[in-house]
């Protein structure tokens, strides 16, 4: 009887999005002024991504930015705090910089359990692989397949490099990560189009991430056949970098305004930024981890975000 309903379980997870954040911006936990509990009580956001899980010197062992071990109450007991209040936390591994846990675990049966690991240690049930370089497919996809399949309620999310508005997402970074996910089995909830840093000859640049994240939809499609328009805009996330990017760029207060509004309209499933330490106008002209560089109140970001329904 328990292997019958965890199937049905399975069956019925596979047909909709699993519960998860419609709302949840990067937070680098190496930030400890403000911390966690001092941003969510000044924005009134409870949900984050929570930016990076990497392995360590020790191999296939998930710690935060190699720097804190998973259960340092440096990072876990803020993290815990702000989890009281009702907040939900999706941990991301990966990202640009560091040693990838995806790297450092060989076998999918290692990384399957280190991802578990993570997921304990915070109390969470969402994954979000950050993909910035090269990993192995087969490895990652088979772990995150036997994860699901261990516990149905977890989802997984890719977050994936655009590679140009009219384009999408990277080839070899993006799409055949996806093609990898879907012939491993993986119920990939959301794909979350990293709209920052990629060419566009755009002079509005919201109108550059909406024109990448209309794209990045065509391309699920491609992926995806058997899945209706709407289907696919529900697995669609974006996650523009606030403020000033380092190619020149800039997400401004009004092209948040564009963005929700179009989110909204287009009933995606998820939206973020990177990231909530930069949310604030504490600087100008320059690109900042701890400032957006351009004219906004304190969190005015988050607070545009928060209008997001999905």
């Amino acid at each position: 009887m328990a292997r019958l309903l965890t199937l049905c379980l399975v069956l019925f997870l596979g047909t909709v999005n699993a519960a998860g954040p419609k709302f949840a911006p990067y937070f680098d936990v190496t930030f400890l002024n403000p911390g966690l509990p001092a941003v969510s009580a000044a924005s009134g956001q409870n949900d984050f991504t929570l930016a990076f899980v990497l392995g360590s010197a020790q191999g296939c062992v998930p710690t935060w930015a190699v720097q804190y071990d998973l259960n340092d109450p440096t990072i876990l007991n803020p993290i815990k705090e702000v989890q009281a209040k009702g907040g939900e936390m999706i941990l991301a591994f990966g990202g640009a910089l560091g040693n990838y846990l995806e790297h450092m675990c060989t076998t999918a049966e290692d990384l399957a359990r280190a991802y578990k690991i993570a997921l304990d240690t915070v109390g969470s049930n969402h994954l979000d692989i950050d993909v910035e370089a090269p990993i192995n497919l087969d490895v990652v996809n088979r772990a995150l397949a036997m994860v699901q399949q261990e516990r149905p309620q977890v989802t997984v999310s890719y977050t994936l490099m655009v590679q140009a508005d009219d384009f999408g997402l990277n080839p070899a970074l993006g799409v055949d990560t996806l093609v990898s996910a879907k012939r491993h089995g993986v119920r990939v909830d959301i794909v979350n189009a990293m709209t920052m840093e990629f060419p566009s000859s755009r002079e509005n640049w919201a109108d550059a991430v909406i024109a990448a994240a209309n794209a990045t939809v065509y391309q699920m499609k491609e992926i995806w056949p058997e899945k209706s328009h709407t289907e696919l805009k529900k697995m669609l996330g974006v996650t523009p970098m606030i403020g000033r990017n380092f190619n020149g760029k800039r997400f401004e207060v009004p092209h948040a305004h564009q963005l929700v509004q179009w989110a909204n309209d287009n009933h995606i499933g998820f939206l973020s930024f990177w990231s909530s330490g930069r949310d604030n106008g504490g600087c100008d002209g320059q690109v900042s981890p701890i400032c957006s560089g351009v004219p906004q109140d304190p969190y005015e970001f988050t607070r545009i975000f928060q209008g997001f329904r999905g």
